[in-house]
């Protein structure tokens, strides 16, 4: 199965297995679980087993998560030990989320994975043991090699980096001339990168652009890779180097007890030998003679991934590429499912991957057999693989009529321009790589208060500087599960803050009490502080310019002396839809001039409007006799006409009868309306109801008959109705009278008791009325009872 495909299904399935129990969980949120654990003693049962199979599926989940690792997981045994034990729960979660983000990378390119070969590549692999990696070689032991560094890291110095070289091969530009400084987008000042005009100079040799035959890698059981411990055997290493054509290059790295990191090994290949470099020599330094190969433009030298290499590269061993062809690159162009080198592996070689050493610690000398073969697969094979892209790139250039090699050729470049850069903690905004903005964000933003606020910045400045003076990471000496667990807990003293600390934490329990300290000194302070949402709204970013956009998204525009275009010059005046039709009458030079004309034209209900009953009694009052022309045209705008004055009338208001409007017409002086329809009357003069129409239009004049005659049948049975009703009230009058008039006195003599009368109704027994909120042996759930109308005063009101 292919990989991306069998992912692919993993991760749908695991997707919908997480969105039906968020949906599960939501819902029993949503319930009142007291009021059923307390109505129903089978619910509480079922709530309690429930429970208790759930805290042991934690337990147990915790209990694996924590395997092969320093963790010491909790065991829950009832609800409250997840608050007592929240702290230990948080560390393994943050284990897996690390775990998690890793076998991303790997997936996805930019960590790499490899195991031994298998069938032609060479002889099986050893199967080791276990599948996962002992805790001794993920986190050894060991004395820390940067403390022998002839030239150690300093974390304090919040200068510019400057670049390490002392010689400059294969230089364009001289090395004086080069380490010059500039402002970069943030206004912090940097160094330039030292060969940065030989790399955008740099002409690519011809043969990566030719179609050849590739060149087959070495067997394994027939070669070994040389490990080089020595600067005498570095020299040697690069004699051999300067022969080469095309050299794989990889590194492994360290960054668990070092505050920016150690480049603890080099892996370095040509198509006959195979190199392992311990870059943790005291001399490592002078690693930098290596630059008479690697900054040499003749020879290609083949990464994947390289995005963090050459970073590593020039800031422990002062070591910058020239001539990079990046096979994650090529990938890219390629259209490839997956970027990761286990898929080319698997691709071209039939290599599986597995990793079991992606999280070793590189540090540990000697290295273990398992651990040497795991660094020397990394390169064996990629001078290979190379090869079979580059002929691809080729082919599908031709297809496309597109130039691939190219443009992997330049994306390679702008990756080995890439510099190393120190940053300063900005505790204030919490920016930066180091900085504690992105943390929050991620994990708890707007959830604590003005002084968990403050006691969170002040510990995490705290771990910053004692990281920085230690030469240890962050996560070392806290990690964030106990950074945002002190944050809200805030411990009231050092023996409450010692108990929230990690059983790992050694630097910080050592540090306790001056850790106290400054918590308390925080939380005084976070009173009168900011809160996290307005330090969110400062720090969000203002509104700029589609130029300064454009500069942002793309790095190379940065380098660029041209303008960008701003945004007038980018948004097109005219529409690209209708042309150049004004989109808007604020556009339009016409529009602008006023007219005291009257615009008028003809609606297709306007004979409507003058055979309604409005018009007829507008048209009744004595006026100027209509054109023909006006007959048909309404006006567009029309000034208001001022309404008449009400008057105050007279009005009865009867209880079960509608409110009676006064009728002007009927001349009654009792105020009722006349419920009579009334016909229209005959005029002496004709052209009082009748609208003067053209002649010419007889359809019209159809019409409106119709439309009358529709009014007078509804009018006849809206009548018939009323007719009707009264009727039946009459009937129902005298039918009550006539009762009432023939009814007979009670005789209370003859009744019968009702101390102890049977519960019979017309001599058949009554049930029992069913109760729905009482509790029944068989019968359903009761129902839950409503908040009812609670007792109080009340009162009769008169007006």
């Amino acid at each position: 199965m292919d990989p991306s495909q069998d992912f692919k299904s993993v991760q749908e399935t695991i997707q919908a297995a997480l969105v039906t129990s968020t949906r599960l969980s939501i819902q029993i949120a949503a319930e009142d679980i007291d009021f059923h654990r307390t109505s129903n003693p089978d619910i509480a049962e079922q709530l309690d087993d429930t429970s208790e199979r759930l805290l042991t599926l934690a337990s147990s989940l915790l209990a694996s998560a924590s395997k092969n690792s320093d963790l010491n997981p909790p065991t829950l045994e009832d609800v409250d030990d997840i608050d007592v034990h929240w702290s230990r729960i948080v560390d393994v979660v943050d284990t897996l989320l690390e775990k998690a983000d890793t076998c991303l990378d790997e997936y996805t390119g930019v960590i790499k994975r490899k195991t031994a070969p298998t069938d032609q590549s060479g002889p099986a692999p050893k199967k080791s043991k276990s599948t996962s990696l002992e805790s001794s070689m993920r986190r050894a032991n060991i004395i820390k090699p940067q403390n022998a560094f002839e030239v150690k890291p300093n974390n304090l110095d919040t200068s510019p980096w400057k670049p390490i070289l002392t010689k400059k091969p294969h230089a364009i530009v001289s090395l004086e001339d080069s380490l010059v400084t500039f402002q970069d987008e943030n206004k912090e000042i940097q160094y330039k990168h030292p060969y940065e005009a030989e790399i955008r100079e740099l002409e690519y040799p011809v043969a990566c652009f030719e179609i050849k035959e590739p060149i087959e890698y070495q067997p394994v059981e027939t070669t070994t890779a040389t490990f080089v411990d020595t600067f005498e055997g570095v020299l040697s290493m690069l004699e051999e180097l300067k022969t080469a054509k095309e050299i794989a290059i990889d590194t492994e790295h360290h960054d668990f007890r070092t505050y920016t990191g150690l480049l603890s090994l080099m892996q370095i290949s040509t198509r006959e030998k195979d190199w392992i470099v311990d870059t943790l020599q005291p001399w490592r330094h002078k690693l930098e003679v290596l630059n008479e190969v690697f900054a040499d433009p003749e020879i290609v030298k083949v990464l994947h991934g390289a995005y963090m290499d050459i970073v590593w590269l020039q800031r422990d061993c002062g070591i910058y590429i020239v001539g990079l062809f990046d096979t994650y690159e090529a990938a890219v162009s390629l259209g490839y499912p997956s970027r990761s080198l286990a898929y080319l592996l698997k691709r071209f070689v039939d290599f599986d991957a597995d990793k079991k050493y992606q999280l070793a610690d590189w540090r540990i000398r000697p290295l273990p057999e398992e651990m040497f073969y795991y660094a020397r697969s990394d390169t064996h094979y990629l001078l290979y693989i190379y090869d079979m892209m580059r002929n691809e790139l080729l082919t599908e250039s031709e297809e496309l009529n597109q130039d691939l090699v190219s443009q992997v050729l330049e994306r390679s470049k702008e990756t080995s321009l890439r510099r190393h850069e120190t940053f300063t903690y900005d505790s204030q905004g919490g920016q930066g790589p180091f900085g504690w903005y992105n943390l929050l964000i991620r994990q708890s933003a707007g959830k604590l208060s003005k002084e968990q606020f403050a006691v969170f910045r002040a510990v995490h400045k705290w771990r910053d500087e004692i990281a920085r003076r230690e030469d240890e990471s962050a996560l070392y000496v806290m990690s964030n599960g106990t950074l945002f667990d002190i944050s809200r807990r805030i411990p009231p003293d050092p023996k409450a803050l010692h108990s929230l600390l990690d059983a790992t934490s050694h630097i910080a329990k050592r540090e306790a009490f001056n850790l106290f300290n400054i918590i308390s000194k925080a939380k005084a302070e976070g009173a009168n502080g900011p809160s996290v949402a307005e330090v969110i709204r400062s720090n969000a970013p203002s509104l700029i310019g589609i130029g300064e956009v454009a500069k942002a998204v793309f790095p190379q525009l940065k380098a660029n002396d041209t303008d960008i275009p701003g945004t007038q010059d980018l948004v097109s005046q005219t529409s690209k839809l209708w042309g150049n039709i004004p989109i808007s009458s604020r556009w339009d030079g016409s529009s602008s001039k006023t007219t005291n004309r009257s615009v008028q034209f003809e609606l297709p209900w306007a004979q409507f409007i003058k055979s309604s009953k409005v018009v007829e009694e507008a048209a009744s009052q004595p006026q100027r006799p209509p054109t023909s022309a006006e007959e048909s045209i309404i006006p567009l705008e029309q000034p208001a006409a001022t309404p008449a004055p009400l008057q105050d009338t007279q009005f009865t208001l009867r209880a079960g009868s509608k409110r009676k409007a006064p009728a002007a017409e009927s001349g009654s002086e009792s105020g009722e309306v006349d419920e009579t329809p009334s016909k229209p009357e005959s005029s002496a003069d004709p052209g009082a109801e009748e609208i003067d129409v053209p002649s010419s239009d007889s359809s019209e004049e159809e019409r409106r008959m119709r439309k009358l005659k529709k009014l007078e049948k509804k009018a006849r049975k809206r009548e018939a109705k009323k007719l009707a009703k009264r009727a039946e009230k009459e009937a129902a009058a005298n039918a009550a009278k006539e009762e009432d008039e023939g009814e007979e006195p009670f005789d209370y003599s003859k009744a019968q008791s009702v101390l102890n009368a049977s519960r019979t109704a017309n001599g058949v027994p009554q049930t029992t009325k069913f109760n729905p909120y009482g509790m029944t042996v068989d019968g359903p759930k009761p129902a839950r009872k409503m908040h009812g109308e609670k007792p109080g005063k009340s009162a009769t009101f008169r007006k």
